[in-house]
This record gives C-alpha cells, sequence and structure tokens, in this order.
C-alpha cells in the first residue's frame, strides 16, 4: 500500500519529502496525483477543473481570472455554476466590497482605499516560512490562557487527524474525553479538552465543514463560538 510505503521510507516527513529519500519523493508525488482531483479544502465539494487536460494550469487561470476580471468571469457563468462551485462565490464579495453605497455604508473615504482584493495572489511578498507552529502552541501551554482549536471534518488542507496529533504531542492532561457535541439536537461534531497547570484547551471538530468551518456550517460554529467565550462546555 502506498501509504505504508510513505510511512516508512519518509519517516513522518512529507514536507520536506524531496530531501529525506528518492523512493519518499515518488510514494510523495504518488500520492499527490491520486488526490489532484479532489477539492481539498472540502472533500465532498466538486472539483470545478476536474474537466482540463492541465488541472493546475487550469487553477492558475481560474484564479487570476476570479482576481483580475470578476464581473466578466461572473457574467460567464449561470446561476447553477456559481453556486455549484463554492470558491466562484468569492468573487461575489469583491463586487460587492467595491459597490459605492457598500463603500459609504461602511464609512471608507474616498481616494484611501483602490480597488478591494479578497487576495491579492500575484502580490504576496512573504520572505520566510512557518512550517510548523506547534513550538508556539507549547510556550502557550505554559501560561495561563484558554485556547479554542477547531478544524472541518471534511478538510484534507489541514486534517483533524494531524491538528489532534500535534495537540497530542504537547502531552497534557486529558480533562473531558473524547464526546459529541450539539446544536438543535443534532451532532455537530465531537470535542475533547485539555488542561496543564492554568492554561486549558478547547479541541473541536465541526460535522460536515470544510477548511473555513464557518463558511460551511455557520450556525454550529456560531454556536461554539459563544459556548466558548461564556464559559460553558460545548
Amino acid at each position: 500500500m502506498i501509504f505504508k510505503s510513505a510511512k516508512a521510507n519518509c519517516h513522518g516527513d512529507y514536507v520536506n519529502a524531496n530531501t529525506s529519500s528518492e523512493q519518499c519523493e515518488s510514494d510523495v508525488q504518488e500520492i499527490e496525483e491520486l488526490l489532484r482531483d479532489i477539492n481539498i479544502q472540502q472533500i465532498l465539494d466538486p472539483d470545478c477543473t476536474f474537466s482540463s487536460p492541465k488541472p493546475n494550469e487550469e487553477k492558475s487561470n481560474l484564479q487570476r481570472s476570479l482576481a483580475e476580471n470578476p464581473d466578466d468571469f461572473l457574467s460567464q457563468l449561470g446561476e447553477e455554476t456559481l453556486y455549484y462551485c463554492h470558491e466562484y462565490r468569492y468573487t461575489l464579495s469583491e463586487i460587492w466590497a467595491n459597490n459605492r453605497d457598500v463603500r459609504e455604508a461602511l464609512h471608507v473615504r474616498e481616494g484611501t482605499k483602490g480597488h478591494w482584493k479578497r487576495c491579492n495572489i500575484s502580490g504576496l511578498a512573504y520572505t520566510e516560512d512557518v512550517t510548523s507552529s506547534v513550538a508556539y502552541h507549547r510556550n502557550l501551554s505554559k501560561t495561563g490562557l484558554r485556547a479554542l482549536i477547531y478544524s472541518g471534518d471534511h478538510d484534507m488542507s489541514v486534517p483533524h487527524i494531524g491538528t489532534q496529533q500535534w495537540i497530542n504531542s504537547l502531552n497534557m492532561t486529558v480533562a473531558d474525553t473524547w464526546r459529541a457535541w450539539y446544536t438543535e439536537g443534532q451532532i455537530a461534531g465531537y470535542t475533547k479538552r485539555y488542561t496543564n497547570d492554568d492554561f486549558a484547551l478547547t479541541y473541536a471538530t465541526v460535522k460536515g465543514a470544510g477548511h473555513v468551518a464557518p463558511e460551511y456550517k455557520p450556525q454550529q460554529c456560531y454556536a461554539m463560538l459563544k459556548r466558548w467565550f461564556a464559559y460553558y462546555q460545548l
């Protein structure tokens, strides 16, 4: 099985696969190929570039079209297509935010801000990258703070299983064991609570949610946050 092979050859380091070994790199490439046409933000959502013979190139062109010509892009889509593809809806936020009435309602002073973009794909100027934030969480776990970590359980971009693993690596005490949490009598996800002296961490999954959980399950996420801020159990 490819999973067992990757686990054996990469020794748990899949981020730097190209430096681990040739076999590790080969395994990771095979896995990426198998997942290529899955929407990793929400695995049940359609991948709207599945029909392209060059999906990576098509995705790049799609992002460019969305960012540079949102009005033209939307005019080419029917209503069914617009709501079929989750990422296409982001275009609406750009049109909304650049509407004169909206800008006046938000008190955006004329001339202080040009055309607003949700994501400036071509203008990213990062010089550093943080591949892991676990060390920061480990430092925070030695304070008297509270933390809420939540994951959509249909997110493959940052899978909830991986989140659970790095939380477990902090070696905290389990205060409340794994259980379901509910909204309106229905399971909204699962939760577990940890402590380390005065530090408390609540971890929760959001059932059916993708990468940005509130986009997919706003009601459940609102209930989760409201309870946590009020010091209630989920």
